[in-house]
């Protein structure tokens, strides 16, 4: 385990019992956590994105402040649904975002996951080709995206343009160098995890996938990695691909901590169905004294295959628990580990 970061989905409620009762609240405790991440060496700040909820979703102003009040910690997504985007238009978002933050972007795109509005993409303006899912879709706007991240140009100039244009055809711009390497695929299931190694793309398993063998789900994602980096070495790249897990890990080291995440019964996967026809495994969380904890994560054959974790990190109960929870790993789990 090289880096680790944490991972917010970005909820907000207007109860008196959140912190974050508003979208205001949420992007504004978001870019101070990341800040504060970043003052106790964590290594990166990640942001899931949803749409139709109560949730983070247009991720790339949120990125670009982050990126504008940080200096060393990676910025991401985990990950973006690409049912609903543009890709052109994306390339010119993530482009900027990556330049203010000095090409800190690390990307997770995906196919997507179910949404809290019935086919939530028509209302953006998207519908699959004849004959294809919504899958496919979210599938084939990530390939033109990840083409044209390469900035080669394709537009025919204008012969009268406003301004004067370099020679050749024309690119979407601003380009930022070296985005294309650091884009991530999140996937459910090894057949997507083998796609993505042979794209070129990075590899985000998160705490759910298809539950393709009835194994325990870190001995079911392990097997997803070691598929994924046979399928890079087969594809024939040169660099080394990066290879994430998510994972919900709580030291309990005071009563908030007891109070919050010491009372058990998320020790255990959990079966489900995401859709109609895919059945989901859900791994466990793990919260624990440190020593139980160190113990409990040196079984994890997923955390054992990958070079970054996330913390998945309860952002309604606002920034300075957050950092708590962060911190806590930093020192009194990961040295033990060996992570880092």
């Amino acid at each position: 385990m090289k880096k680790i970061g944490f991972l917010s989905f970005g909820h907000w409620t207007p109860s008196s019992q959140s912190q974050t009762r508003s979208a205001a609240d949420t992007l504004l405790q978001s870019i101070e956590l990341a800040v504060a991440a970043e003052q106790l060496g964590a290594d990166g700040a990640y942001f899931r994105v949803h749409h139709f909820a109560r949730q983070l979703a247009s991720p790339f102003p949120l990125l670009a402040a982050v990126g504008a009040r940080t200096s060393r910690i990676e910025i991401g997504t985990a990950v973006i649904d690409m049912r609903y985007e543009n890709p052109l238009y994306m390339v010119e978002d993530a482009g900027s975002a990556d330049l203010i933050a000095g090409g800190r972007l690390q990307l997770g795109i995906s196919r997507g996951s179910p949404e809290q509005a019935i086919d939530g993409w028509r209302y953006f303006g998207y519908r699959p080709a004849d004959g294809q899912s919504d899958a496919d879709m979210g599938r084939r706007h990530a390939e033109v995206f990840l083409d044209l991240l390469r900035g080669e140009g394709f537009a025919e100039p204008n012969p009268q343009p406003m301004f004067p244009n370099p020679p050749g055809l024309l690119r979407i711009e601003p380009h930022a160098q070296g985005l294309r390497e650091r884009i991530w695929w999140g996937a459910g299931s090894n057949a997507t995890a083998v796609w993505a190694a042979k794209l070129g793309m990075n590899l985000q398993s998160s705490t759910l996938k298809n539950d393709e063998t009835g194994e325990a789900f870190h001995v079911q994602q392990a097997a997803q990695i070691r598929a994924y980096r046979a399928a890079w070495k087969e594809a024939g790249h040169t660099r080394e691909p990066r290879v994430s897990v998510s994972r919900s890990i709580f030291a309990l080291m005071d009563d908030r901590d007891r109070a919050y995440f010491g009372r058990g019964g998320e020790g255990e996967d959990q079966i489900g169905f995401i859709d109609p026809q895919t059945r989901a495994i859900f791994g466990r969380s793990y919260a624990a004294e440190p020593d139980a904890l160190i113990e409990q994560l040196r079984q994890d054959e997923a955390i054992a295959e990958a070079d970054t974790l996330l913390l998945t990190i309860p952002n309604q109960l606002g920034v300075d628990y957050c950092a708590h929870a962060i911190e806590a790993i930093l020192k009194h789990v990961a040295p033990a580990l060996g992570w880092r």
